[in-house]
């Protein structure tokens, strides 16, 4: 009995490498995030600053990360070329990420709020973005290799 390239090879990466593999970009984007908050610190952002503290910013690291993934999704799936609409979506999400940060840093309605706070946030928002676009890129491809006409391994 033979295997054909339809048996093995659906086109499409598994569910559980997926899972692995955005789960490794937000654990690696909130460890980023966490030397920049540790940096902030030594540069002057108060001590126990809300938004740089590890629960702040390891929710919103992973939910990054899990939304950055289905609007990905979304465009792969909709878009007639995925990779120019991305060559441009993701850039002006990164510059509209950048809003609240903006507003923080002019009207300071979180206290303690400090530039050095504020840009730390700013560049947390660059961490978890250079970590996420490569993670979803490998996420998208399937990794199996065809095989055609290979033997079938004996069921029994």
């Amino acid at each position: 009995m033979t295997t054909t390239a339809a048996d093995v090879h659906t086109g499409r990466p598994s569910r559980a490498r997926t899972i692995v593999i955005l789960s490794v970009a937000a654990l690696a984007a909130i460890v980023g995030n966490a030397l920049i908050a540790a940096l902030a610190g030594v540069l002057g952002a108060p001590a126990g600053y809300g938004p740089l503290t590890l629960p702040a910013y390891g929710l919103f690291s992973i939910l990054g990360v899990g939304v950055g993934w289905l609007g990905w999704r979304l465009v792969h799936r909709r878009a007639r070329d995925p990779r120019r609409v991305l060559a441009v979506l993701v850039p002006v999400v990164a510059l509209v990420s950048f809003v609240p940060d903006v507003l923080l840093l002019l009207l300071r309605f979180i206290p303690g709020t400090t530039d050095v706070g504020v840009y730390a946030l700013m560049l947390m928002h660059v961490v978890v973005i250079a970590i996420a676009v490569p993670a979803y890129a490998l996420a998208s491809r399937d990794s199996r290799r065809e095989r055609i006409d290979a033997p079938s391994e004996p069921r029994g």
